[in-house]
């Protein structure tokens, strides 16, 4: 059946480069301006009486010329892709190499140490995984092929992180999540990694003051090391191509911390998801569009965290706690997390013509404008610390360390291990 997909300008590039990337680069297509939402019927009628905005005809001209002209040898031939990268560089001065990092976009624009095959090799000697083992797969969004990644590779970006061989392990757990921080959404949503367990002492990481700064080597380069997987584990991210964050996001340079178990009053976050205390895990939660910050269950924190709640639109937040402030929360009655998660449940309450618009609930049986969503249909939060800190976020995965070497195990149900509970990342064998 005939077609033409109409988009907005500034997705030209990344819906040419998404045609051409499915296997039909002259998919027929046509440009309005941007933005379509919030303007009025003669503005929107404009826009299609007015030019394309890539080609510069007229846009009903493109339409229709894309709905009658007949197919031809371009449009019937498709394209195919060699998808295989060479393992190494030619040799060079450091200076030229790192500028081919920087041009071909293997780097996020900060120094990097160059992975030679010695340093890769050292990184690789803190597991007993083969190089070439399948750690998981990545894509910058729905509308991208997904690429796999091998240990190897997630040596060579923790090298160019500045990570030490001891800190392999975390970084091989969040490669495994098969979550990127570099996510093709306009909101500019990126990761983040929390770690619990013995590993946080073992390797140094921080847990306390200036815990999600740039004041822990362990955290800094372990962040900076997921990151950079994912831009290069899912085949890129450009803007305007295979990134469409509007503004960015300053969290996805690097952004992975320990909880501070020791100080928080509550159970820490590996233990609420089934670990063992001496296990040592790895939570990775999606989101972190946006950041507010409060200063403590003082006399009006209740008004002050309702308005924060119904500024997080339909999805839940992270809330990240000092154990100062957690153990304050406790004196207020609220003696654990799932007490504040509830509180927090009960309290996003808003009306139906307040979130009109906002998913999930736009699809759902019509109220009246004044009644509130029912709380079976409002988000609930979960809960972590730093700190101590309040997960909200729906897409937590675990990794867990346990005795042994090198030793990250997890529930993975996504490709390429398909369903098995207890997967590893050591696996020295796989169980089904």
């Amino acid at each position: 059946m005939p077609s033409v997909a109409v988009h907005t300008n500034v997705f030209h590039r990344v819906a040419k480069s998404t045609a051409r990337l499915r296997g039909i680069p002259t998919l027929r297509q046509a440009f309005v301006p941007q933005p379509v939402v919030g303007r009025t019927p003669p503005e929107l009628r404009a826009y299609i009486e007015g030019a394309d905005q890539v080609s510069g005809r007229p846009f009903m001209q493109e339409v229709i010329d894309g709905l009658t002209r007949p197919l031809d040898d371009a449009d019937l031939s498709g394209a195919t892709f060699e998808r295989t990268t060479p393992r190494l560089v030619p040799p060079d001065t450091e200076e030229n190499l790192r500028q081919l990092f920087q041009d071909n976009r293997w780097t996020d624009f900060l120094p990097i140490v160059l992975p030679t095959e010695a340093r890769v090799a050292a990184m690789l000697k803190a597991t007993s995984q083969p190089a070439d083992k399948v750690v998981g797969r990545m894509r910058a969004g729905n509308f991208r092929e997904t690429w796999e990644y091998t240990v190897e590779k997630v040596a060579v970006n923790a090298v160019m992180a500045g990570a030490k061989p001891e800190y392999f392990p975390v970084i091989l757990a969040l490669a495994a999540s098969n979550t990127t921080s570099r996510q093709g959404s306009t909101t500019s949503m990126t990761c983040l990694g929390v770690v619990n367990g013995p590993v946080r002492g073992e390797i140094g990481m921080n847990c306390g003051i200036g815990a999600m700064g740039p004041y822990s080597h362990a955290n800094t380069t372990i962040g900076r090391a997921y990151s950079l997987l994912s831009q290069n584990g899912q085949g890129g991210s450009v803007p305007g191509e295979t990134y469409m964050g509007a503004l960015g996001n300053p969290f996805a340079y690097s952004l992975c911390f320990a909880e501070n178990e020791e100080k928080s009053p509550w159970q820490p976050l590996h233990v609420q998801k089934g670990f063992k205390a001496a296990d040592s895990t790895v939570t990775v939660f999606n989101g972190l569009r946006y950041m507010q910050e409060g200063f403590g269950p003082r006399d009006t924190w209740e008004d002050k965290f309702r308005r924060c709640l119904a500024a997080t639109a339909y999805l839940p937040p992270l809330i990240v706690l000092d154990p100062l402030v957690a153990r304050l929360f406790q004196s207020r009655g609220i003696t654990s997390k799932q007490d504040l998660i509830d509180w927090c449940a009960e309290n996003a309450r808003a009306t139906i013509g307040t979130i009109s618009g906002c998913r999930p609930w736009c699809g759902r049986a019509r109220r009246p404008v004044s009644s509130p969503m029912p709380p079976s249909s409002r988000p609930r939060p979960t809960m972590s610390s730093r700190c101590t800190s309040r997960t909200t976020s729906t897409s937590s995965w675990s990794a867990a360390r346990r005795k042994g070497p090198s030793r990250f195990s997890a529930p993975i149900t996504s490709p390429p291990f398909r369903s098995m509970p207890g997967a590893e990342l050591d696996w020295p064998e796989r169980r089904s």
